[in-house]
């Protein structure tokens, strides 16, 4: 370990600290979310250096001391050395680890957008099924949940549901939720007892602040109608539902829920911005590495991440190769140990490419 390294690291401490008690990083709350995440990253990463080159000089000198030492002391020394070796060993993984670039997205909300796919009504049952595992899960990690829209179906399923997600860590274990989660059950329409599957499909987009999405009035289309229930029901005699497209990217949103055109307009440009900082991360990912993907697994919505079998109570998350025979408490909200796995193997991940750049 190259001791500049740590001192680098200590004197851009320092300049962190001034700048977080600077009144003007203060007011600016996502420059000052970033700074803030680094001062963590940097306390972090001074801790493990400190440590290894206390390790390694530890190792050092034992090894010093056994160049000088006796035949009978060699044998006292050698411990010593090698438990040196190992903390080292250990404390180089640990930096390894703190040195894998964050995502840039930790920290911020997440709003998700649940819709039922291919199955019918079925697939629109399950979506609610989701829609309530995440809702248990939210109040297992103490995040709050707001719904921004829903869309209920014939059969109390959900067409559709979008909503947000408010915790410090609500990105970090839902960002491999994004893809296409299938059920093999019999649904409550099978007359003949038969088991069907079907799919929901679930995208992850981390919240923007209007400061980092910038949208032209002039790129926007609105459109207001009269906002409907299930089976083209009317709500109210109001214009009060929005729909937005944005026309450079031919990204539309539409919003309901509120009886304020205003407030669904407002619901359907926070959408809109995450949807256009995720497109931009993407594109900005593609050009760096043709291998990467928006969604963990590789296959974002249409591939098929996740099973949930009723008849065996069994869950299997195929990324990871994963099976838990517990699906009832899993749609319970007790999703840790599936998003354990998955963070677990990001990181092996992060740390082979980490260590294949290294080599190159």
């Amino acid at each position: 370990m190259d001791p500049e390294r740590v001192a680098a690291w200590e004197r851009e401490h320092s300049s962190v600290l001034e700048a977080l008690g600077d009144p003007a990083v203060l007011a600016d709350h996502v420059r000052l979310r970033d700074v803030s995440r680094r001062h963590k990253d940097l306390e972090a990463l001074i801790t493990v250096g400190r440590r290894l080159l206390e390790a390694e000089a530890d190792a050092a000198t034992a090894r010093a001391m056994l160049a000088e030492a006796s035949a009978e002391d060699r044998e006292l020394v050698r411990p010593e050395i090698e438990e040196a070796e190992a903390a080292a060993a250990q404390l180089e993984d640990e930096l390894r680890l703190l040195l894998v670039p964050s995502d840039p997205n930790d920290g911020r909300n997440v709003i998700v957008e649940i819709r039922g796919a291919e199955g019918g009504e079925e697939a629109n049952l399950f979506a609610r099924d989701l829609f309530e595992m995440y809702r248990r899960y939210a109040e297992r990690r103490g995040w709050k949940l707001d719904v921004l829209s829903s869309d209920p179906s014939e059969r109390d399923g959900l067409n559709q549901v979008t909503f947000v997600l408010k915790g410090s860590d609500a990105w970090v274990r839902t960002k491999h939720e994004g893809g296409t989660h299938r059920v093999q059950r019999v649904p409550v329409t099978e007359s003949q007892g038969r088991i069907h599957t079907s799919a929901a499909t679930v995208l992850v987009l981390p919240e923007a602040d209007e400061v980092e999405v910038h949208i032209d009035p002039a790129d926007l289309r609105v459109d207001v109608f009269r906002s409907t229930g299930p089976g083209g029901q009317s709500v109210n005699t109001t214009d009060s539902a929005v729909r937005i497209t944005h026309v450079p990217t031919g990204i539309v949103v539409s919003m309901q829920d509120e009886k304020s055109q205003i407030q669904n307009r407002a619901r359907a440009m926070q959408v809109l911005r995450a949807r256009l900082l995720k497109l931009e991360q993407d594109r900005v990912d593609a050009e760096q590495s043709e291998q990467r993907r928006s969604q963990v697994g590789g296959g974002g919505r249409s591939e098929k991440i996740r099973t949930y079998n009723f008849k065996e109570n069994r869950v299997t998350d195929h990324r990871v190769k994963l099976t838990l025979h517990k699906l009832d408490r899993v749609l319970d909200g007790e999703l840790d140990d599936i998003v354990d796995a998955l963070l677990a193997d990001e990181r092996e991940r992060q740390l082979g490419e980490g260590a294949a750049a290294a080599s190159t």
